[in-house]
C-alpha cells in the first residue's frame, strides 16, 4: 500500500515538473498572463505534488515513544498546506491579471498557448484520476489533496485555453475590436475557480486536526453494532471516534454483567474488536469494560 501512495505522488512530481516549464516557456514567448497564470498554478501544484511525498513517506511509519499514535496527521497537515498553497495561487493569480487590465499587451502566436494548456489538461486529468483512485483505496488524505490540485489545473488550463481560443477567433472575424482583454479575463476566473477549491480542500483538509468525529455513515454502523443484544453485556456508551490520515480511533465503554469474569469479559472484547477492524481495517479501537451498576 505505501509503495502504491509513493509511486503516484512521484508520478505527480513529474508531471507537474515538465508542465511548470512547458507553461512558462510559452507564455513568456507568446506574452499570455492567463498562461504565465497557469505556470504559477503548476508550481504551485509541483510544491504541493512535493509535500504530498513527504506526507506518505513519512505517515506509514509506525507509533513511537515521541509520537504514541503514530504520523497519520501528517497527511493532515499536507493536506492543509497544500490548499494554502492554492490561495497564494489565486491571489499572485489576481494581482497580475489586474495589472495587464490595466497595461494591456499585445498576445502573439495564440496558437502554442492553446497547445500548451490542451496537454495540460490531458495530463492532469489523467494523473489526478490516478491520485484520486489510489487515495480512496487507501484513505490518502494528502493524495486526495494533490488529485484536487491536478483537478483543478484542468479545469483551468481547459479556461485558459478557450479564452486564448475566443481570440484567435475574435482577431480573425472582426480584426478591427479589441479582444485581448479575454486574457486577463480568463486569468481572473481562473483565480475565482481555484480559490473555491482551495476552500473546500481547507475544510476537508483541516477538519481532522480538529478531532472531528467519523463520517455519520460510520458512526451510525457503529452506533448499529454497539446496540446488538449480546449475552451478559447490558449496554455501551460514551463512543468517541477521530481520524488521523488514514487511521481511524474508535474508543467506547462496555457495561457487563457484574459477574462476568475477567477472561469472558477479554474472550468478548477479543470479538468486537475483530468484528469492529474487519468493519474498519487498521483502526485503533480501545474498550473499556465495567461492571454494569444494580439500575442499568
Amino acid at each position: 500500500m505505501h509503495k502504491r501512495k509513493a509511486a503516484v505522488a512521484m508520478l505527480s512530481v513529474a508531471s507537474n515538473s515538465v508542465l511548470v516549464g512547458g507553461k512558462l516557456a510559452v507564455g513568456l514567448m507568446i506574452g499570455s498572463v492567463s498562461v504565465i497564470s497557469e505556470a504559477a498554478h503548476s508550481a504551485m501544484d509541483l510544491v504541493a505534488s512535493v509535500i504530498a511525498l513527504f506526507a506518505v513517506k513519512t505517515s506509514h511509519k509506525p507509533a513511537d515513544e515521541q509520537h504514541p499514535y503514530g504520523h497519520g496527521k501528517v497527511e493532515n497537515i499536507s493536506g492543509t498546506i497544500e490548499a494554502l498553497l492554492i490561495f497564494v495561487a489565486a491571489g499572485w493569480i489576481i494581482y497580475e491579471a489586474i495589472r495587464k487590465l490595466m497595461h494591456p499587451q499585445e498576445i502573439e502566436a495564440v496558437g502554442w498557448g492553446m497547445a500548451i494548456m490542451a496537454v495540460s489538461a490531458v495530463v492532469n486529468m489523467i494523473v489526478s484520476e490516478r491520485l484520486f483512485r489510489v487515495a480512496r483505496q487507501t484513505e490518502s488524505v494528502a493524495l486526495e489533496a494533490d488529485g484536487w490540485h491536478l483537478r483543478t489545473d484542468v479545469y483551468t488550463s481547459a479556461g485558459v485555453g478557450v479564452g486564448l481560443a475566443m481570440i484567435a477567433v475574435g482577431d480573425r472575424l472582426w480584426p478591427h475590436l479589441y479582444w485581448q482583454w479575454l486574457d486577463p479575463v480568463a486569468a481572473l476566473a481562473v483565480a475565482l475557480l481555484i480559490m473555491h477549491a482551495a476552500w473546500t480542500l481547507t475544510v476537508r483538509s483541516a477538519r481532522d486536526l480538529l478531532d472531528v468525529s467519523l463520517p455519520a455513515e460510520e458512526l451510525a454502523w457503529l452506533e448499529r453494532y454497539l446496540s446488538q443484544p449480546r449475552p451478559s453485556v447490558q449496554g455501551a456508551h460514551d463512543l468517541r471516534t477521530r481520524r488521523a490520515g488514514n487511521m481511524r480511533f474508535i474508543e467506547f465503554h462496555l457495561a457487563v454483567h457484574r459477574d462476568m469474569s475477567v477472561g469472558d469479559s477479554h474472550a468478548l472484547t477479543d470479538v468486537m474488536l475483530a468484528d469492529i477492524t474487519e468493519r474498519f481495517p487498521g483502526a485503533s479501537v480501545t474498550i473499556h469494560v465495567e461492571p454494569c451498576e444494580p439500575d442499568c
